[in-house]
């Protein structure tokens, strides 16, 4: 015989809801792709920062006897023009390269979040004057300026902290107009309107209500700005006005490729550091992608 306990109907359970990052979080482990790419990256990043536990080679002192000594048993990936081993000096040029990547792009989103969100606020003449100061900045001569500074500053300062000053002050611009044209929709909103009414300053409107509801935006400009800073130091290093020659960096290990011999029949020296950041940056690009597809709500991965 049923008890009244079996025979009352069960209630539906409720299902419990999610933010929307934790949304987002699960939506983008779900990505086989950009998990794959953040899993290669860490690793990349994981034995760049090892690099003295992993070689025991000198990454800068100069060898006569090993000069463009081809793939060995000694020297996994051969000797460069040099004598030094080129594992060694990948390993030690990734240390840089990412060490550029992430500083620049830190203090481009700085730089740019900044002046986009004061701009988007204010509007007016506050928007007008920063935002020609940005066109300003979108316009200038990146490589004349890189030229100009190196040739100023040779030898009185530390080469990298110049390159990633340069690089950061003269690649902001972008960002800024993101986040501005982001802000100037999000603070037509009620709750923003709400906030100015009862008294909030500036500041506190700025980073407490329209910065958090702009920093998917800022996250995805983030990994993509990671990328592009890469490529710029590569390109600069490889054109000889970026990582000074007496550090490894993977720009200027590939700048062997310029020579004809060693393009084509010394695919040592310069193929490994091509193919570094040639997977560093398709890795990167991908979990942007992942980043923006975890942060659409549209999106039904």
């Amino acid at each position: 015989m049923e008890t009244a306990y079996e025979k009352a109907p069960l209630k539906p359970t409720k299902p419990k809801s999610m933010s929307p990052w934790a949304i987002a979080r699960r939506k983008f482990i779900r990505n086989k792709l950009a998990m794959f790419c953040l899993i290669f990256l860490l690793f990349v990043a994981t034995v760049c920062i090892l690099a003295p536990v992993l070689t025991n080679h000198d990454v800068s002192k100069l060898n006569l006897d090993k000069l463009s000594k081809p793939p060995s048993s000694e020297h996994w990936l051969g000797t460069d023009k040099g004598g030094r081993d080129v594992l060694t000096r990948l390993l030690y040029g990734g240390r840089i390269s990412l060490l550029i990547g992430i500083s620049c792009t830190f203090f481009v989103i700085l730089l740019g979040t900044t002046i986009g969100s004061i701009a988007g606020y204010f509007g007016g003449v506050v928007d007008n004057i920063l935002m020609r100061f940005t066109d300003f900045i979108l316009t200038f001569p990146f490589l004349v300026f890189v030229i100009v500074l190196n040739a100023v500053l040779f030898g009185k300062v530390n080469g990298i902290w110049v390159l990633i000053a340069v690089i950061s002050l003269l690649s902001w611009g972008g960002i800024a107009r993101v986040v501005r044209s982001k802000i100037l929709a999000e603070k037509e909103n009620e709750y923003v309107l709400a906030a100015i009414s009862i008294g909030c300053r500036p500041s506190k409107v700025i980073i407490k209500h329209l910065l958090p509801n702009v920093l998917s935006t800022i996250i995805v400009q983030a990994t993509l700005t990671f990328a592009s800073m890469i490529v710029a130091e590569s390109g600069l290093s490889f054109l000889g006005f970026g990582v000074p020659s007496d550090k490894a960096s993977w720009g200027n290990m590939l700048s062997y490729a310029r020579e004809p011999d060693v393009l084509s029949s010394k695919m040592w020296m310069w193929l490994p550091p091509a193919l570094a950041i040639t997977f560093t940056i398709l890795s990167i690009n991908f979990i942007g992608e992942g980043i923006k597809d975890a942060l659409n709500p549209k999106s039904r991965r």
